[in-house]
Order: C-alpha cells, then sequence, then structure tokens
C-alpha cells in the first residue's frame, strides 16, 4: 500500500505526463482554430455575393436606360422615314417592333363606282363627320378635370429610397450619379448635384427620400430618373433621412392632404414649382408641407441631421 502510495506521488512529477498534458490542449485549441477559420471562409463567400449581387443590379439598370434609349432613337428614325404607326411591346422578353410604313396613294383615275353605291355613299360620310367631332369634344371636357386638379404635395410621389452606390459624373465636376433602389424591379439612376457638399463616401448604401415622378431630364448626357430630397440653404445641403424601419419604396404621406400622386408631372403644368416653397425642416429639423411632416405611416417621420427653418429641395 505504501508503494502504489508512492509510484502516485512520483507520478504527479513527471514530465512525460505533463508534456502529453500540453499535447491534448493543443490539438483543442488546433480544432478551435480551424473552426474559427472555416467561418470567416463562410462569412467572406457570403459577403462577396451580396456585392456580386449589387453589382449585378446596376448592371441591369443600365443595360436597361441603354434599351430605352435605343427605342426612341429607332422611333425617330422611322418617323423621318415616313412611318407612321410603331408598336412597342412592353415585355422584358426582347426588343420587337412592328412596323406600318405609309400607303402610297394609287395613281391613276378612280374606278368607276355603281350608280346604287354612289347614291348611298354620302350618308356615312356625314354621319362619319359628325361623330368624330363627339369623340374630340368629350376628350377635351375630359382633359381639364386631370390639368387643373389641385395643386397640392399629394401629387408628389415620394418614397424612401436607399442609393447603394454612387460615383462622380465623367463629365461633370459638381455631378454625382447614382443608382438607387426606391422599391422596384431594378434600381434607378438619379444624377444629383451634390459633390460640393456631401463626401462620396457619405453617399453610398445611405436610405434617403426620393421624388419619384418628376419627366425624367439628361443631365450631361446620363437620364435621371429621380431627385434626391435635400434641406437646402446657400452655405449647406443635407439629405432628408426617412424614419428608423423604413424600407425602400415607403410611401411619403402628409396629414390633411390624402390622394394619389400623378404618374408623372407634367413640367408644362409647373405642379413641382408650386409646390416647393411650402417645403421646410421645422424648428426641430423634421421636413413639412405647410406644417405637415412627411411621414412613413407606424413607422415616423423624415428629418434634416441639424438643419432647421430651412428650404427643402
Amino acid at each position: 500500500m505504501y508503494l502504489a502510495r508512492s509510484l502516485f506521488k512520483m507520478s504527479g512529477h513527471n514530465p512525460l505526463l505533463r508534456l502529453e498534458q500540453r499535447a491534448a490542449e493543443a490539438d483543442q485549441l488546433i480544432e478551435y482554430l480551424k473552426q474559427q477559420v472555416q467561418l470567416l471562409k463562410e462569412k467572406a463567400i457570403l459577403q462577396a455575393s451580396v456585392r456580386e449581387e449589387k453589382k449585378l443590379m446596376v448592371e441591369n439598370a443600365k443595360l436597361k436606360n441603354d434599351i430605352e434609349e435605343l427605342k426612341k432613337q429607332l422611333l425617330e428614325k422611322e418617323k423621318k422615314r415616313g412611318v407612321l404607326d410603331v408598336a412597342m411591346p412592353s415585355g422584358d422578353n426582347g426588343i420587337e417592333c412592328v412596323l406600318k410604313p405609309t400607303a402610297p396613294k394609287p395613281s391613276g383615275p378612280a374606278p368607276s363606282a355603281s350608280p346604287a353605291a354612289a347614291v348611298q355613299s354620302p350618308r356615312p360620310t356625314d354621319e362619319g363627320k359628325k361623330k368624330k367631332p363627339e369623340k374630340k369634344a368629350e376628350k377635351k371636357q375630359a382633359a381639364p378635370s386631370q390639368e387643373d386638379a389641385k395643386v397640392d404635395v399629394s401629387r408628389l410621389d415620394m418614397r424612401v429610397g436607399c442609393i447603394i452606390s454612387a460615383e462622380k459624373h465623367p463629365d461633370a465636376d459638381s455631378l454625382y450619379v447614382e443608382q438607387v433602389d426606391v422599391g422596384e424591379a431594378s434600381p434607378r439612376t438619379v444624377v444629383s448635384g451634390l459633390v460640393k457638399h456631401i463626401p462620396l463616401d457619405q453617399m453610398q448604401n445611405r436610405m434617403a427620400v426620393l421624388l419619384c415622378n418628376l419627366k425624367p431630364a439628361k443631365m450631361r448626357g446620363v437620364v435621371s430618373q429621380a431627385m434626391v430630397m435635400c434641406a437646402s440653404s446657400p452655405d449647406k445641403v443635407e439629405i432628408l433621412d426617412p424614419p428608423s424601419g423604413a424600407v425602400p419604396g415607403d410611401r411619403i404621406t402628409f396629414q390633411g392632404f390624402p390622394g394619389e400622386p400623378d404618374k408623372e408631372l407634367n413640367p408644362k403644368k409647373k405642379v413641382w414649382e408650386q409646390i416647393q416653397p411650402d417645403l421646410r425642416t421645422d424648428a426641430q429639423c423634421v421636413a413639412t408641407y405647410k406644417g405637415a411632416a412627411f411621414e412613413v405611416a407606424g413607422k415616423g417621420v423624415c428629418k434634416a441631421q441639424t438643419m432647421s427653418s430651412s428650404g427643402i429641395k
């Protein structure tokens, strides 16, 4: 019994046993590090796939704009050649055109008609002449109700958007060209004169408020399809921030101003120009129209970071 106890005490000071314990600990540490390396690899792969998806969205948007531009050029060329009707399908499977050229006028004398036909022909002609003016009159009566609608902020299609990417305009030092998600199938291209006010790194992957129903306009060769809403003064500009929890596509509404926005604002009627002077931030930097806050239903109001009592455009 005494001998067994002595052997047990001696084993506690055995260097070989200590080395085995340290080797076991080292194996556990190596296994842990392997697991961490695998997790880092999976995370890197996920981040790379997200970046690739964003790049593809931007490229798809540019391709769509190029297709629309080619369609317009084709229409203009065919009109110059004397084509009357051009039917363009709305599908995304490709570009197809159905062109109907003008019918040539027959040469020579007209074919002789029977006496009965000569007697009956004036009646349908007279009826046709009477019906056409009636249709035109109906259109003229319907048009004023749309064009003369009440001008207020409900006619603006304002939405929450996410600026996916931004870069300097290739032909203008003061302009950014952005790709913005406004809740549609593909991002919109937006041109903004913010280079002197907002650093490029602050334009990347940020939320904003977009005016989406202005007529698209070409700015130094790039078609802009929306406008980033900003608090503005002669010396300072701040992009309006949507409320926390808002997502791209959420509509901005105004209490006391119900109604659906125009599909596209008519530049000749100057609707935006009449509404814009009443857009301001209040003393708490909240964006308002005639005192009614820019609001996302159930999520909160839109604000500037520091600019109070300032115009918005």
